[in-house]
Protein backbone atom coordinates (compact mmCIF):
# COMPACT_ATOMS: atom_id res chain seq x y z
CA UNK A 1 0.00 0.00 0.00
CA UNK A 2 1.26 3.05 -1.02
CA UNK A 3 -0.99 6.25 -1.06
CA UNK A 4 1.78 8.58 -1.56
CA UNK A 5 3.24 7.89 -4.25
CA UNK A 6 6.34 10.47 -4.37
CA UNK A 7 6.57 14.10 -2.26
CA UNK A 8 7.91 16.70 -4.62
CA UNK A 9 9.18 20.40 -3.19
CA UNK A 10 7.07 19.38 0.18
CA UNK A 11 3.84 18.36 -2.01
CA UNK A 12 2.25 14.59 -1.86
CA UNK A 13 1.74 13.24 -4.67
CA UNK A 14 -0.91 10.75 -4.08
CA UNK A 15 -1.08 7.23 -5.78
CA UNK A 16 -4.40 7.27 -7.35
CA UNK A 17 -5.08 10.40 -9.01
CA UNK A 18 -1.61 10.76 -9.93
CA UNK A 19 -1.89 6.53 -12.04
CA UNK A 20 -5.60 8.16 -13.13
CA UNK A 21 -4.45 11.27 -15.03
CA UNK A 22 -0.74 9.71 -15.92
CA UNK A 23 -3.78 6.95 -17.46
CA UNK A 24 -5.33 10.00 -19.48
CA UNK A 25 -2.52 11.61 -20.77
CA UNK A 26 -1.19 8.82 -22.43
CA UNK A 27 -4.48 7.60 -23.33
CA UNK A 28 -4.86 10.85 -25.54
CA UNK A 29 -2.01 9.99 -27.43
CA UNK A 30 -3.03 6.19 -28.06
CA UNK A 31 -5.97 8.62 -29.73
CA UNK A 32 -4.21 10.83 -31.09
CA UNK A 33 -2.86 8.05 -32.88
CA UNK A 34 -6.11 6.39 -33.60
CA UNK A 35 -7.72 9.37 -34.99
CA UNK A 36 -4.74 9.38 -38.02
CA UNK A 37 -5.78 6.24 -38.50
CA UNK A 38 -9.14 6.86 -38.67
CA UNK A 39 -8.56 10.02 -40.95
CA UNK A 40 -10.09 11.93 -38.59
CA UNK A 41 -8.33 15.58 -37.60
CA UNK A 42 -6.64 14.49 -34.29
CA UNK A 43 -7.01 18.53 -33.12
CA UNK A 44 -10.28 17.85 -32.80
CA UNK A 45 -10.34 14.62 -30.90
CA UNK A 46 -8.55 16.24 -28.37
CA UNK A 47 -10.23 19.08 -28.08
CA UNK A 48 -13.43 16.84 -28.18
CA UNK A 49 -11.42 14.18 -25.83
CA UNK A 50 -10.36 17.45 -23.14
CA UNK A 51 -14.36 18.98 -22.82
CA UNK A 52 -15.46 15.83 -22.68
CA UNK A 53 -13.22 14.64 -19.29
CA UNK A 54 -14.63 17.05 -17.60
CA UNK A 55 -18.12 15.80 -17.30
CA UNK A 56 -16.20 12.23 -17.00
CA UNK A 57 -14.58 12.99 -13.93
CA UNK A 58 -17.57 14.71 -12.54
CA UNK A 59 -19.61 12.44 -13.02
CA UNK A 60 -17.40 9.36 -12.02
CA UNK A 61 -17.14 11.24 -8.44
CA UNK A 62 -20.80 12.01 -8.16
CA UNK A 63 -21.62 8.26 -8.74
CA UNK A 64 -19.10 6.80 -5.77
CA UNK A 65 -20.68 9.95 -3.60
CA UNK A 66 -23.92 8.53 -4.29
CA UNK A 67 -22.87 4.97 -3.60
CA UNK A 68 -20.98 5.95 -0.35
CA UNK A 69 -23.63 8.94 0.64
CA UNK A 70 -23.95 7.45 4.40
CA UNK A 71 -20.05 8.30 4.86
CA UNK A 72 -20.14 11.39 2.86
CA UNK A 73 -23.10 12.69 4.81
CA UNK A 74 -21.42 12.85 7.57
CA UNK A 75 -18.34 14.33 6.12
CA UNK A 76 -18.79 16.68 3.52
CA UNK A 77 -15.45 17.75 3.11
CA UNK A 78 -14.46 14.55 1.85
CA UNK A 79 -16.86 15.15 -0.94
CA UNK A 80 -13.75 16.50 -3.89
CA UNK A 81 -10.89 15.08 -2.15
CA UNK A 82 -9.84 12.80 -4.29
CA UNK A 83 -6.17 11.71 -2.93
CA UNK A 84 -8.64 8.81 -1.20
CA UNK A 85 -9.43 7.56 -4.26
CA UNK A 86 -13.55 7.57 -5.46
CA UNK A 87 -13.83 7.43 -9.22
CA UNK A 88 -16.13 5.27 -11.11
CA UNK A 89 -16.72 4.77 -14.93
CA UNK A 90 -20.01 3.50 -14.55
CA UNK A 91 -21.00 6.85 -13.41
CA UNK A 92 -18.39 8.92 -15.68
CA UNK A 93 -19.34 7.55 -19.12
CA UNK A 94 -23.34 8.14 -19.27
CA UNK A 95 -22.12 11.70 -18.35
CA UNK A 96 -19.96 11.75 -21.44
CA UNK A 97 -22.19 9.99 -23.83
CA UNK A 98 -24.90 12.48 -22.85
CA UNK A 99 -23.12 15.71 -23.44
CA UNK A 100 -20.76 14.23 -26.26
CA UNK A 101 -23.43 14.49 -28.71
CA UNK A 102 -23.84 18.41 -29.45
CA UNK A 103 -20.10 18.76 -28.70
CA UNK A 104 -19.09 16.32 -31.33
CA UNK A 105 -21.71 17.98 -33.79
CA UNK A 106 -20.17 21.27 -32.84
CA UNK A 107 -16.84 19.96 -33.69
CA UNK A 108 -18.19 17.91 -36.64
CA UNK A 109 -17.05 14.63 -35.70
CA UNK A 110 -18.82 11.95 -36.36
CA UNK A 111 -20.39 10.37 -33.09
CA UNK A 112 -19.35 6.46 -33.57
CA UNK A 113 -16.12 6.90 -34.99
CA UNK A 114 -15.19 9.31 -31.80
CA UNK A 115 -16.11 6.96 -29.37
CA UNK A 116 -14.60 3.91 -31.57
CA UNK A 117 -10.96 6.22 -30.75
CA UNK A 118 -12.11 7.39 -27.35
CA UNK A 119 -12.02 3.77 -26.38
CA UNK A 120 -8.35 3.31 -26.58
CA UNK A 121 -8.50 6.30 -24.29
CA UNK A 122 -10.98 4.67 -21.63
CA UNK A 123 -9.45 1.68 -21.47
CA UNK A 124 -5.50 2.78 -21.08
CA UNK A 125 -7.07 5.44 -18.40
CA UNK A 126 -8.93 2.46 -17.03
CA UNK A 127 -5.50 -0.19 -16.66
CA UNK A 128 -3.42 2.93 -15.04
CA UNK A 129 -6.49 3.89 -12.54
CA UNK A 130 -6.73 0.25 -10.93
CA UNK A 131 -3.09 0.30 -10.53
CA UNK A 132 -3.94 3.32 -8.55
CA UNK A 133 -6.43 1.48 -6.96
CA UNK A 134 -4.17 -1.50 -5.87
CA UNK A 135 -1.25 1.32 -4.49
CA UNK A 136 -4.24 3.50 -2.52
CA UNK A 137 -5.86 -0.27 -1.22
CA UNK A 138 -9.50 1.01 -2.82
CA UNK A 139 -11.65 -1.49 -4.56
CA UNK A 140 -9.70 -3.94 -2.56
CA UNK A 141 -10.85 -7.62 -3.37
CA UNK A 142 -12.85 -9.83 -0.80
CA UNK A 143 -10.76 -12.03 2.17
CA UNK A 144 -9.82 -15.02 0.51
CA UNK A 145 -7.67 -18.67 1.35
CA UNK A 146 -7.60 -19.70 -1.82
CA UNK A 147 -4.33 -20.56 -4.03
CA UNK A 148 -5.26 -17.43 -6.37
CA UNK A 149 -5.23 -14.61 -3.63
CA UNK A 150 -2.88 -12.37 -3.04
CA UNK A 151 -1.27 -10.18 0.62
CA UNK A 152 -3.10 -6.92 -0.46
CA UNK A 153 -4.81 -4.10 2.26
CA UNK A 154 -7.42 -2.60 1.63
CA UNK A 155 -8.87 1.09 2.11
CA UNK A 156 -8.64 0.76 5.64
CA UNK A 157 -4.73 -0.51 5.65
CA UNK A 158 -6.05 -4.01 6.66
CA UNK A 159 -3.74 -6.40 5.17
CA UNK A 160 -4.94 -9.77 4.55
CA UNK A 161 -4.81 -12.42 1.58
CA UNK A 162 -7.65 -11.37 -0.72
CA UNK A 163 -8.71 -11.88 -4.09
CA UNK A 164 -6.94 -9.37 -6.79
CA UNK A 165 -9.81 -7.95 -7.95
CA UNK A 166 -7.87 -4.34 -9.20
CA UNK A 167 -5.02 -6.74 -10.95
CA UNK A 168 -7.88 -8.49 -12.20
CA UNK A 169 -9.66 -5.63 -13.52
CA UNK A 170 -6.37 -4.17 -15.02
CA UNK A 171 -5.21 -7.58 -16.91
CA UNK A 172 -9.91 -7.44 -18.20
CA UNK A 173 -8.73 -3.76 -19.79
CA UNK A 174 -6.09 -4.85 -21.27
CA UNK A 175 -7.42 -7.69 -22.91
CA UNK A 176 -9.43 -5.51 -24.39
CA UNK A 177 -7.48 -3.12 -25.50
CA UNK A 178 -5.79 -5.90 -27.29
CA UNK A 179 -9.00 -6.77 -28.91
CA UNK A 180 -9.73 -2.95 -29.94
CA UNK A 181 -6.33 -2.83 -31.60
CA UNK A 182 -6.52 -6.36 -33.45
CA UNK A 183 -10.22 -5.52 -34.72
CA UNK A 184 -9.60 -1.64 -35.66
CA UNK A 185 -9.06 -2.33 -39.23
CA UNK A 186 -12.12 -5.07 -39.46
CA UNK A 187 -14.65 -2.76 -37.89
CA UNK A 188 -18.14 -3.71 -38.41
CA UNK A 189 -19.90 0.46 -38.14
CA UNK A 190 -18.58 3.28 -36.68
CA UNK A 191 -18.96 2.37 -33.27
CA UNK A 192 -18.55 -0.89 -33.12
CA UNK A 193 -15.50 -1.03 -31.47
CA UNK A 194 -16.76 0.81 -28.73
CA UNK A 195 -19.42 -1.38 -28.23
CA UNK A 196 -17.20 -4.50 -28.57
CA UNK A 197 -15.04 -3.13 -25.29
CA UNK A 198 -18.56 -1.95 -23.25
CA UNK A 199 -19.93 -5.24 -23.82
CA UNK A 200 -16.75 -7.07 -22.80
CA UNK A 201 -16.20 -5.16 -19.66
CA UNK A 202 -19.96 -5.11 -18.55
CA UNK A 203 -19.60 -8.77 -18.85
CA UNK A 204 -15.93 -9.30 -17.17
CA UNK A 205 -17.83 -7.14 -14.21
CA UNK A 206 -20.39 -9.57 -13.90
CA UNK A 207 -17.86 -11.89 -12.78
CA UNK A 208 -15.26 -9.63 -11.15
CA UNK A 209 -17.74 -7.58 -8.84
CA UNK A 210 -17.81 -10.75 -6.74
CA UNK A 211 -14.36 -10.40 -6.15
CA UNK A 212 -14.75 -7.40 -4.02
CA UNK A 213 -14.98 -7.11 -0.46
CA UNK A 214 -17.58 -3.89 -0.50
CA UNK A 215 -20.44 -3.86 -2.82
CA UNK A 216 -22.93 -1.43 -3.14
CA UNK A 217 -26.38 -3.35 -2.40
CA UNK A 218 -29.68 -1.57 -2.36
CA UNK A 219 -33.12 -3.27 -1.60
CA UNK A 220 -30.96 -6.99 -1.83
CA UNK A 221 -29.39 -5.81 -5.44
CA UNK A 222 -25.73 -5.21 -6.37
CA UNK A 223 -25.87 -1.72 -8.00
CA UNK A 224 -23.06 -2.37 -10.30
CA UNK A 225 -24.24 -6.00 -11.54
CA UNK A 226 -27.37 -4.37 -12.58
CA UNK A 227 -25.07 -1.65 -14.26
CA UNK A 228 -23.12 -4.85 -15.94
CA UNK A 229 -26.16 -6.56 -17.37
CA UNK A 230 -27.71 -3.39 -18.75
CA UNK A 231 -24.55 -2.13 -20.25
CA UNK A 232 -24.17 -5.25 -21.79
CA UNK A 233 -27.59 -5.74 -22.84
CA UNK A 234 -27.46 -1.93 -24.77
CA UNK A 235 -24.23 -2.74 -26.29
CA UNK A 236 -25.40 -6.12 -27.73
CA UNK A 237 -28.48 -4.46 -28.57
CA UNK A 238 -26.90 -1.89 -30.57
CA UNK A 239 -24.51 -3.83 -32.00
CA UNK A 240 -27.55 -6.56 -33.77
CA UNK A 241 -29.34 -3.20 -34.72
CA UNK A 242 -26.62 -1.77 -36.63
CA UNK A 243 -25.00 -4.50 -38.32
CA UNK A 244 -24.66 -4.33 -41.74
CA UNK A 245 -26.74 -6.73 -43.28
Amino acid sequence: MRRILFQCCGVAVCSFPAMLYLGMVIGMFAGNYAAHLARVDPSRIFVATLILLIPALVGARLFHIALNWRIYSKAPNLTWRRSTGGASLYGGLPFALLISGPVLNALRIPLGTFWDIATFTILIAMIFARVGCLLNGCCAGRPSEGWFAVYLPDHCGVWRRRMPTQILEAILAFALLIFAIVTWNWRAFPGSVFLYAMAGYGLGRLVLEATREDQAIVRGISVNHLISATLVTISATLLAVAWPR
